[in-house]
């Protein structure tokens, strides 16, 4: 008998999205740039964070987008985004909850990925690779959008390594024989905790300016300077 073609919960699948646009169009309704967003350019926002990494999951899998497949993860990314925009000027001051929601959107879509990707038969590093980048996925469209540097690529707090080791946890979990399901848990809590406290504890990556500074500074140290008295 052939394996059953893995299927994620629709419900599950659509509070991620719905979390991802709630979220999502908080960050754009007090977005402060070059030029204000318009009620469309939130909602686009929303929808794109609620919907982008189930796109970019389904297209790295080579499989056709499932969001694409029913009316209701774009209704419900709508929705949500709608939502947000109402009640951003009540969320925006309570930064712990919308913390916590970004960590959560980040840890259910990296889960989904990475279980849809091991239930197509890729192998464990692919796996987690495909859960990380759609983790990641809606967070770098909005950033691309608003014109911002993109997220996970300056000094942040640990946004893709809290989605990869949730990931990788997930992964390795299953490959040890622990139900996907009971795997896929594991990994959204590993992925919000890290997450959580990189926020709480201000903790991240080194700057790669300072570790070239480091470079340079070993390499021009051995450099004998000639002056032209001398030569």
């Amino acid at each position: 008998m052939t394996e059953p073609i893995f299927v994620i919960p629709l419900w599950a699948d659509l509070t991620a999205v719905a979390l991802g646009g709630l979220q999502g169009a908080v960050f754009a309704a007090g977005f402060r740039g070059q030029r204000r967003l318009d009620f469309l350019g939130v909602a686009l926002i929303g929808i794109m964070i609620g919907m982008g990494g189930g796109l970019i999951r389904d297209l790295l899998l080579n499989v056709t987008p499932v969001t694409l497949q029913s009316n209701w993860y774009l209704l419900t990314a709508t929705a949500a985004s709608l939502v947000g925009m109402l009640l951003a000027s009540v969320l925006t001051r309570l930064n712990a909850l919308i913390v916590g929601l970004d960590a959560l959107v980040i840890a259910l879509f990296g889960a989904f990925g990475t279980s849809k990707a091991l239930a197509l038969g890729l192998p464990l590093v692919p796996a987690v690779f495909v859960g990380a980048c759609a983790a990641v996925g809606g967070g770098v469209l909005r950033d691309v959008l608003v014109g911002l540097p993109v997220a996970i690529m300056h000094v942040g707090s640990l946004y893709a390594v809290a989605a990869t080791s949730g990931c990788l946890v997930l992964a390795g979990l299953h490959a040890f024989g622990v139900p996907i399901v009971a795997a896929a848990i594991a990994g959204i809590v590993v992925t919000t905790v890290i997450r959580l406290l990189a926020v709480i504890f201000d903790v991240s990556l080194p700057e790669q300016r300072m570790l070239h500074r480091r470079k340079v500074a070993v390499e021009t140290s051995a450099i004998t300077i000639i002056k032209p008295d001398e030569a």
